[in-house]
């Protein structure tokens, strides 16, 4: 992808101007500036952040004294210099999430190196805090851009019916959900807006119960996603956001040990706290049989819904809810510190205690200036919220932007392929008259070829290639580098279709010629006798994509020349 013969050489995004290093470093974060301090290319340079990257996050987790701020720092700058340089294949929103959340270990980890300890500090439970938020405005602005896109499907509840096969990598599973009722697909997405804009709202309950239900939405609807589709790390990084909402006496649960927590509660404490628990959950179901028009079909055994709001009522929701989210966060927050500061003060020897309190207010000062500058990224789901935001915080906000520190988020904003999956297939030829498609290990093409698995890992390019359907090549530049290093046939990007390069149907020689069709897929369906299908998709055609091209020719020259890809 990047390499110096790759599809967008990373050396093109560094310009060595002859700036002082340090200006360098301020306009744009990537210790790739220090490569030729050290005698070497980009290319290389890259390879070596990448294997530091590699060993420290391996060893930081066998060996829990590396789990350490100071690791966590150095894995965090080095994803940084990497998605700098990264241009479209590393613009995804998981990479800015695992920037921030990259960023939140260096607080919440121990700094071992300096206070030589791993215990338990009196502050822990205010940065632990910012996982919690995060996991908030993960989630809750995910649900909401849904709604707020006005995308048909999500509004008509149909997203599910097109979801499932024209996500960019699905899995088997997908094929079998693609095959649920329509009525059952619609409820799964009432029960998607249920569980990313309603549950949200219990992250932050002082009810430890009604934190629990909240967590275990979120992993049944994290689970149903790994188990349907190939989101990389993505989702296993949302499940480990979602353990901020567990507390030690669920661990111990989970770990069958003694709960150490003893519970003083009176009984008449207790009863009250089921009762309002099971208000809030009576309350959650009624709001979204009353918003979603929930019935019982009793002839035809189905629950049928709809959305029985409008867009008007959406955006007077949000304007009500947005800001009390933020207070809400800042209750909560000011909690967390307030606890905080009485256990410093509770420790016990005068030297202890000063070192406690100064770090409580160094952490405690860190994380409320994190939350305050995340207000603005989070305000985006409602435009006046945003608007009345201090111009201060967003002054800081623009200041620290380029670090990804925090972020926006929306994921499945619009449902793509309503009209049949649109997917790029490329064809080789020898002599323009023989063509061969070829085939990637990964996205759909061979309609025979059953959907991988293939969670953690992001093929970049495959995902890329799904974008790049969706438009015209002129959108996707880099797809001009593509179809021009497959005709010099360069080995690193061949292995970027097929590891194996003997199955890259032009391993022995390059393809002369070289062009690319759109075509619409479609998951088969069952048989009218219930048995499966032999293959997995269909698929008709629907324009070309990308015209002939050779090596030379007067097209392929100039679309180089106008993304400057010969550079």
């Amino acid at each position: 992808l990047y390499g110096n013969e790759g599809l967008l050489p990373a050396r093109w995004q560094l310009r060595y101007s002859g700036k002082p290093l340090g200006e360098q470093l301020l306009s744009s974060p990537t210790l790739l500036w220090l490569g030729p301090h050290l005698g070497l290319d980009t290319q290389t340079a890259m390879e070596l952040l990448c294997l530091i990257g590699a060993v420290l996050s391996l060893a930081a987790t066998l060996v829990e004294a590396l789990r350490d701020s100071v690791v966590y720092f150095c894995l965090w700058a080095l994803y940084l210099s990497m998605y700098q340089v990264g241009q479209v294949f590393l613009y995804f929103q998981w990479d800015n999430l695992l920037l921030e959340t990259g960023f939140l270990c260096i607080l919440v980890a121990p700094l071992t190196l300096i206070r030589g300890s791993r215990g338990v500090r009196e502050h822990d439970g205010v940065t632990f805090w910012l996982i919690r938020w995060l996991l908030f405005r993960l989630m809750f602005a995910s649900g909401v851009v849904k709604l707020t896109s006005r995308c048909p499907t999500w509004w008509g509840l149909t997203a599910l019916t097109y979801h499932f096969e024209t996500q960019c990598i699905p899995t088997p599973p997908a094929w079998f959900a693609h095959q649920l009722p329509v009525w059952w697909q619609k409820l799964s997405v009432v029960g998607t807006f249920v569980i990313e804009i309603a549950a949200p709202l219990l992250f932050f309950s002082p009810l430890r119960r009604l934190r629990l239900g909240a967590f275990y939405l979120q992993v049944l609807l994290q689970v149903l996603i790994i188990l349907t589709g190939n989101y990389n790390f993505f989702n296993l990084l949302t499940l480990t956001l979602c353990t901020s909402l567990l507390d030690d006496q669920h661990l111990h649960f989970w770990l069958r040990k003694a709960d150490k927590i003893s519970n003083n509660d009176s009984k008449l404490c207790s009863c009250l706290c089921y009762m309002l628990e099971l208000a809030v959950w009576s309350l959650m179901i009624f709001g979204t049989i009353v918003c979603f028009d929930l019935q019982l079909d009793t002839t035809k055994s189905v629950i049928t819904s709809r959305t029985a709001f409008t867009y008007h009522q959406l955006n007077q929701f949000l304007k009500t809810v947005t800001i009390p989210c933020i207070w809400i966060g800042v209750l909560s927050l000011t909690w967390e510190i307030v606890t905080a500061m009485f256990r410093c003060a509770c420790v016990s020897g005068f030297l202890k205690r000063f070192c406690g309190t100064v770090q409580w207010t160094v952490f405690a000062a860190a994380t409320a200036a994190m939350f305050t500058i995340s207000l603005v990224p989070f305000t985006y789901i409602e435009f006046d919220s945003n608007a009345r935001l201090w111009p201060g915080v967003r002054r800081a906000y623009e200041l620290v932007d380029r670090y990804q520190l925090v972020n926006s988020y929306g994921l499945f904003r619009r449902m793509t392929g309503v009209s049949g999956r649109p997917e790029v297939v490329i064809e080789g030829s020898s002599d323009g008259v023989v063509w061969t498609e070829i085939e990637f290990m990964y996205k759909p093409g061979n309609l025979s070829a059953p959907p991988p698995v293939v969670t953690p890992h992001q093929p970049r390019l495959d995902w890329q290639m799904w974008f790049a359907a969706l438009g015209a090549h002129t959108q996707a530049p880099w797809f001009t580098s593509l179809i021009y290093r497959l005709l010099q046939g360069k080995r690193d990007v061949i292995e970027l279709i097929q590891t194996d390069v003997s199955q890259y149907p032009f391993h022995q020689q390059p393809p002369a010629y070289l062009r690319a069709h759109r075509y619409r897929y479609w998951f088969t369906e069952l048989k009218a006798d219930g048995s499966y299908p032999q293959r997995w998709w269909r698929r008709v055609y629907d324009e070309e994509f990308y015209p002939t091209v050779h090596l030379g020719n007067t097209f392929l020259e100039s679309m180089l020349n106008q993304y400057r890809l010969k550079v």
